[in-house]
């Protein structure tokens, strides 16, 4: 008897705390909503987040662009050879930016490192390899000294030029991570040059290998877009060393597709943008308010309440008994230092129980180590793409400078989807009318492996439901780490 009350009151107590905790967060939430509310409108920008119903297309600059071919590469194996093959075909420049690199980081297991990749193809070609100079204070990593590092480690014997940008937001950073070779091909995507973190040479097979598995995208681009990406990567250039690059003519077109390279770039973090740019915030808004059938989001976080507020009015409000949302997360955020999934409860108050959302993270094969989820892709009604270096954050929306590129070509964000679909589900037959293939296969997958897991069994398929709460518990913790955690 005495043990039930105990327990009684050990769940009241819980239920007044996660009450608390529910109460604080939102508030937190509200109060860091209308703060980026007044930054915009300040900076004649709140049309980023309240956009006109006008269609796809950002009113961000650059504009989109014709005659492009845009290829998604899965996972770091595929996507990172691909990127050694184009710079070792580099005839006249190299221009590379990222969150961090490791010299020592090689794109295949057996090729040379980046830094002798690199100052090789320095003897013939102009290099410049532009890094976040790292955070002013130890407490997070890459640290300025990790950058400083690895900076010499590229500069020293070699005519690698190295451009550090500190020219960020209190406890934000630069996260493009972008590839332009001979201004004529482009990589933008998810996947850093690094080892910090986690290893990123891992296969679409996501075979058991003792350390923490990954999972990255990144697009490779040739035609008009390609001077987008380096007229971009020249403008940060110029801001950080001074030395202004000729912008060369555009290549001929090259493909069928349509494409936009829409960008977050804080206020007053650079001259030539004063007024900072919001694209990648303005091209979610307007495709998650399209949605009609479904909505596919890989992300590393999901806490931004301004798209998560989008969802939940989608599942509260679908536009058919068809509409379904999957979201794609890492068992474990921030490389799993931390297992808060943000906003992810209030998602499962929304769809109140009727089936339409769901969420889940990857596993290594036959094991029960994660798969790291760091792609950042979003796919709506097969009808609009979006891949590059932004998380579903505060950070990349707001406060990072952020590279995505959005495309409207059917062709290309339905077969990316199938592509990610027949890798996560481990299944050929995944082409039929999407609800039906989240039915049929998804839901049922996700739910025994994670019933598997919970009792301790061998899983037997990668995929797992995450175990999201039914309540707004730890609510607090979403957006206080949407504040303080980059990745």
């Amino acid at each position: 008897m005495h043990s039930s009350r105990s327990d009684s009151r050990a769940g009241r107590l819980d239920a007044l705390l996660g009450r608390a905790d529910a109460q604080l967060g939102a508030t937190v939430e509200r109060l860091v909503s209308a703060h980026h509310r007044r930054r915009l409108t300040a900076r004649g920008r709140l049309s980023a987040l309240e956009p006109p119903d006008d269609g796809l297309w950002t009113t961000a600059e650059p504009p989109p662009r014709d005659g492009n071919s845009i290829e998604v590469m899965i996972d770091g194996e595929d996507a990172l050879a691909r990127m050694q093959d184009a710079l070792q075909r580099a005839k006249s420049s190299v221009l590379v930016a990222g969150w961090h690199v490791t010299p020592a980081f090689r794109l295949r297991r057996r090729g040379p490192m980046l830094r002798e990749l690199l100052s090789e193809l320095a003897q013939r070609v102009e290099v410049r390899v532009l890094l976040w100079a790292g955070a002013p204070l130890p407490l997070f990593r890459p640290s300025r000294s990790d950058v400083r590092a690895a900076c010499e480690s590229l500069r020293r014997g070699s005519r690698i030029a190295v451009g550090l940008d500190s020219r960020e937001r209190p406890l934000h950073c630069h996260h493009e991570k972008a590839i332009v070779v001979d201004d004529r091909t482009a990589f933008v995507g998810g996947i850093d040059l690094t080892y910090l973190g986690g290893d990123r040479l891992d296969s679409s097979e996501h075979p058991a290998r003792g350390t923490l598995g990954w999972h990255d995208a990144a697009s490779v681009i040739e035609g008009p877009l390609v001077v987008d990406v380096g007229a971009h990567l020249r403008l940060r250039w110029h801001e950080v060393t001074g030395e202004a690059l000729e912008r060369p003519d555009g290549p001929a077109p090259q493909g069928r597709t349509a494409a936009q390279l829409v960008r977050t770039v804080p206020e007053r973090i650079y001259d030539a943008v004063p007024d900072g740019e919001f694209g990648i915030l303005e091209a979610y808004v307007r495709a998650l308010r399209s949605a009609e059938r479904f909505i596919y989001l890989e992300s590393q976080f999901l806490w931004s309440p301004e798209l998560v507020a989008i969802l939940a009015a989608k599942l509260r409000r679908p536009t058919s008994d068809e509409f379904r949302v999957v979201l794609l997360l890492p068992a474990n955020a921030n490389n799993g230092e931390d297992n808060t999934r943000g906003q992810l409860a209030f998602l499962v108050e929304a769809d109140a129980g009727a089936g339409r959302l769901l969420a889940c993270t990857l596993y290594q094969e036959g094991g029960r180590d994660q798969v790291y989820v760091h792609a950042k892709i979003g796919i709506v009604d097969d009808r609009w793409l979006t891949i590059g270096s932004a998380n579903l954050n505060e950070h990349s929306l707001f406060n990072d400078t952020e590279l995505n590129v959005i495309t409207c070509d059917g062709d290309l964000a339905r077969g990316t989807r199938i592509r990610l679909w027949r890798e996560h589900l481990q299944h050929k037959d995944v082409e039929g009318e999407p609800h039906e293939v989240i039915d049929r296969l998804w839901k049922p997958i996700a739910e025994e492996q994670l019933a598997r897991r919970l009792r301790g069994e061998t899983p037997t398929h990668r995929l797992a439901r995450l175990p999201h709460v039914s309540r707004r518990s730890r609510r607090l913790l979403g957006p206080l780490d949407s504040l303080l955690v980059d990745g």
